[in-house]
This record gives C-alpha cells, sequence and structure tokens, in this order.
C-alpha cells in the first residue's frame, strides 16, 4: 500500500513526480471550468496561465474529468493533474468530502507508472470542514492507489499505482492529523484485502485456501481464529454449508473471528462462495466468470474484522463465515432435496443456484448463539439486486433501526445503499409441501426480498439485523471511476465499518 505523508502547499522542493489540483466545473451563468481551492501554488508556479491551459486541453471540471499539463520546467513540479469536483457548491462552503474523495481517486488511478504524487484539494470552508477534506482526500487517494497484479508477468512498472502519497495541507503537524492519516491507511488495508480476496481466480482460493487467507489475516491483527472443516460441520450439523460444497472435491469451511472488546455484542455473517456454478441449476455460460466473486460478502466480514481489531474498537465482535464451492457432480445437492440446517431446522431446495441463503442460514443461527445485540450480514446474494438497484447501490434489509443505521454508514463513506422492506406476505411463498421452508419462491417478482424474508427466519427473536446484499455493487464489471476499481470494490467493508464506529460511539 502506499505511503502516506503530509507537507506544506510549497512547490518549492517538492519531492514529486506530480501534482494533483481541483477543478470546479461550468456554473449556472456558464463561467466555464473554474479553479478549486489548494490549485493557488500550481497556478503561481505557472504564471497565472494554468486555468487557460486547462481550457485550452478542454478541462470540463466535471466529476471523474482527469487532464494533464506538462509544467515544461515552469513548475518544480512536471506534471500538473487537474482533476474535476462537479459544480462548485453555491453557498462557497466546502465540497462534499465524499466527492473530494473520489476525485482524489480517480487522479491517482491515472497517475499509475508514477512514483510520487501530491495532492492539493479543496481547503476552504474553514477549519472543521478543511479536517473532513483532508481525511477524506487521504482515503480517497489510497483507495486509488491499487492495483491487483498477482498475476501479470513482465515489467509493471508502467501499470504500479503511486507508491508515495504527499497531500499538501496548511500545517502538517496540526493536531489529528497523523490519527486521520492511521486510520485513512488501515481502511484502505481493509478494502484492498477484501479487493485482492476478491480478484484471485477460484482455482486458487477454494474454501479450505479462503479459510487459510482469513485465518493468516486475523491472527496477524491479533484476532481469535477458529476453523471448522468438512469433518467439525458435519458433526455440529451445519447441513446447509455441507449440502451446498458436496458437489465440488475441495469440501467446505466455517471461519470464526472474534475481537474480545468491550461494549456492545456484535455478529457478522459473510457469504463465501468461492465459485458459484448455480450446481446442478446450472448458471448461463456467459458471465459465469464473474462468480468468483461470489465470496465477496466473506471477504468484506475478514476485512472489517482486521479494521476492528487495528482500530481496537470498543465492541466484543465475532463473524461468523461460511465458505463453500457449488458446483455440479455425481454428489451435489440437487431440486428436490431437503437439507437439515444447523439447529434443526428444515430446508427443501428447489433451486440449487440459491445457495448463499443456505449457507448464510447455517452461519447465522450459529451467530445467534452468541447472543449478539446486533447482526449484520453482507452477501452477493441475488441478481434481483441489480435489477432493482443497479450496479452501484446495494440493498438493505432487516429490523428498520439497523437497516437505517447501515444504510446512513453508506452514505457517509460514500458506498450507496437503499433500505428495502421485508413484507410478511412474501412469507406463503416459501412455503414447502414436504419441509418447513423452501429456500425459493418459484416466483421471479421480488426475489431480493424473498431472499431477505428467508434468512429472517433464522434470525433470533430480539437481535436486530440488518443484510446487505450488494451482488453488483461487490464486483464492477464496467470502468473504474472515482477510488473504484474494475472487478473487486471492496463494498461494504467502509460502510459496516462506519456503522460499527457508530454502534459503539466512536464515529
Amino acid at each position: 500500500m502506499a505511503e502516506l505523508t503530509f507537507a506544506l502547499p510549497d512547490l518549492d522542493g517538492l519531492d514529486a513526480d506530480a501534482l494533483v489540483v481541483g477543478t470546479f466545473s461550468a456554473g449556472s451563468r456558464g463561467e466555464g471550468v473554474r479553479l478549486a481551492p489548494g490549485a493557488e501554488a500550481a497556478d503561481a508556479a505557472l504564471d497565472g496561465r494554468l486555468l487557460a491551459a486547462l481550457t485550452a486541453v478542454g478541462a470540463s471540471g466535471a466529476e471523474d474529468d482527469v487532464v494533464k499539463v506538462a509544467a515544461a520546467g515552469s513548475s518544480p513540479v512536471p506534471l500538473i493533474v487537474a482533476v474535476g469536483l462537479g459544480a462548485a457548491p453555491a453557498d462557497g462552503t466546502a465540497p462534499d468530502p465524499q466527492r473530494v474523495a473520489r476525485a482524489a481517486g480517480s487522479a491517482v488511478r491515472a497517475l499509475a507508472g508514477k512514483s510520487k504524487v501530491a495532492l492539493a484539494l479543496g481547503l476552504a470552508g474553514g477549519e472543521a470542514a478543511a479536517a473532513g477534506l483532508i481525511a477524506a482526500v487521504a482515503e480517497g487517494a489510497l483507495l486509488g492507489a491499487y492495483a491487483f497484479e498477482a498475476y501479470r508477468t513482465g515489467d509493471r512498472s508502467r501499470s504500479a499505482p503511486p507508491g508515495q502519497l504527499t497531500l499538501l495541507v496548511p500545517d502538517p503537524k496540526a493536531d489529528g492529523l497523523d490519527a486521520a492519516a492511521r486510520r485513512a491507511g488501515i481502511v484502505a488495508g481493509a478494502v484492498a484485502l477484501a479487493r485482492d480476496l476478491v480478484n484471485s481466480p477460484p482455482n486458487d482460493l477454494p474454501p479450505a485456501e479462503l479459510a487459510r487467507r482469513a485465518e493468516e489475516a486475523a491472527l496477524a491483527g491479533g484476532l481469535d481464529v477458529e476453523v471448522l472443516d468438512e469433518r467439525s460441520l458435519a458433526a455440529a450439523g451445519f447441513g446447509g454449508v455441507l449440502g451446498v460444497g458436496g458437489g465440488s472435491a475441495r469440501p467446505p469451511r466455517l471461519v470464526r473471528l472474534r475481537h474480545a472488546g468491550t461494549g456492545p455484542k456484535v455478529a457478522l455473517v459473510g457469504k463465501g462462495i468461492t465459485f458459484d456454478s448455480g450446481g446442478i441449476s446450472i448458471k448461463p455460460a456467459v458471465g459465469m466468470d464473474q462468480m468468483k466473486a461470489d465470496m465477496a460478502g466473506a471477504a468484506a466480514v475478514v476485512a472489517v474484522m482486521t479494521a476492528i481489531a487495528a482500530l481496537d474498537l470498543p465492541l466484543d465482535v465475532t463473524a461468523t463465515v461460511p465458505m463453500a464451492e457449488n458446483l455440479p457432480s455425481g454428489s451435489a445437492y440437487r431440486p428436490a432435496d431437503v437439507l437439515t440446517m444447523y439447529g434443526g431446522k428444515k430446508v427443501e431446495v428447489l433451486n440449487t443456484d440459491a445457495e448463499g441463503r443456505l449457507i448464510l442460514a447455517d452461519a447465522i443461527v450459529r451467530a445467534c448463539e452468541d447472543s449478539p445485540e446486533y447482526l449484520i450480514e453482507t452477501s452477493t446474494l441475488t441478481g434481483a439486486q441489480r435489477i432493482a438497484l443497479g450496479d452501484r447501490t446495494s440493498g438493505v434489509m432487516g429490523t428498520e433501526e439497523l437497516r437505517d443505521r447501515v444504510v446512513a454508514a453508506g452514505a457517509r463513506v460514500g458506498e450507496d445503499m437503499w433500505p428495502m422492506p421485508l413484507p410478511d406476505y412474501l412469507r406463503s411463498g416459501l412455503d414447502s409441501k414436504v419441509a418447513d421452508i423452501a429456500n425459493v419462491t418459484g416466483e421471479r417478482a421480488a426475489g431480493m426480498l424473498a431472499a431477505g424474508v428467508f434468512l429472517r427466519e433464522f434470525v433470533a427473536e430480539g437481535v436486530q439485523w440488518a443484510h446487505i446484499d450488494m451482488a453488483s455493487p461487490a464486483y464492477n464489471t464496467g470502468r473504474p471511476w472515482g477510488y473504484t476499481p474494475k472487478g473487486g470494490t471492496g463494498v461494504p467493508v467502509r460502510t459496516i465499518l462506519t456503522a460499527l464506529e457508530d454502534i459503539c460511539g466512536t464515529d
């Protein structure tokens, strides 16, 4: 991960390959692109010609607009990079911190191959606003300085992200900057861990290897770890995990991680399907390669646990992470099978491609045995999430209070969330003719909500619960944007972490 430092906004003696400044887009009176606060030093170094140069090369100031201008010896920094912040706030206040964070990420992403990058983005709006913007720039820049290069060979110097990031601030020794930089590094490191796991090819990440990597990261952070193999799962009665994983030659696992802090007791659960072919209810071949990301919930929860440990949050948090590979074979579970879940409830399987809710049900029951006050679960659960909300917005269901706290946390960190209902009338669609409940309704309508209603059946009474369905937001198949790369995004690591900080009162 990149190293983050602070320096005064004085270009003389600044050791950087590029300097990032902000621009605003044209206002209602059509005054054209404008320089944002923080660009003064770069403009002075170019004798007041920076705006003219940017206008000449078509800078718009729109979000994600990145324009590069060679300083040609006029500046101690050879390259000026202008990144768009969108429209300037009408009241003259500082722009939204998450907009600035995305801009920082866009600029750093565009500077792959540069070793040292300085950023001077938006310091207007008073000390409090400046502090918030500095923290946002730090986090956004670190999130943008990510690349998954583990499987590339040859010279990677031109594609490597910057390794040194310097934020230009009024007072590099100001109170709170070191703490802000430390938190930004912890958060970005956790997101990078989740992205790395999601981006790893499924042949190298079977359940046992995902469990090993989770254990390695957890032990490095000082967490308690328990790993259940297929024999332990059978002895304990984890019928959902075993049923889903039975078709693969690479057996399932369940990992338990604990941060034994004081304060409220919280359970985390994340879906860990290391590859999802759909099983006997096999998926279409087109797009099946993206199913390596079906363990993004597990990756997010493991990553959040490492951040909880690093920040030493005053919470007692236990993560229960089921892991399996869903493949068709002679030993695979079938439509019409009945699985006895952990805790004894019997589920009729009508579709083997609705496997995530089966392993999650086992994990939720086990998590509730610890008597948590709160349970947050995340999964790439349904294609219906994308139909309803698109590629960037996760659906959040559960008890209203915690659901809304999670949605609010997502808004604060720039991970789009939307509160969804759990209508009671959908429960009858899950009635089974032979078992306690079926794993699907048999109807296409309200697929995301029906999955949430299914999971609700396994949550213990009195536990505040939130389920985050981020099937599309967890894996970006389109172009990169802001600090979001192509492939694994790390959603919803920052949302869950912020929700936990809210619960323990440190946010």
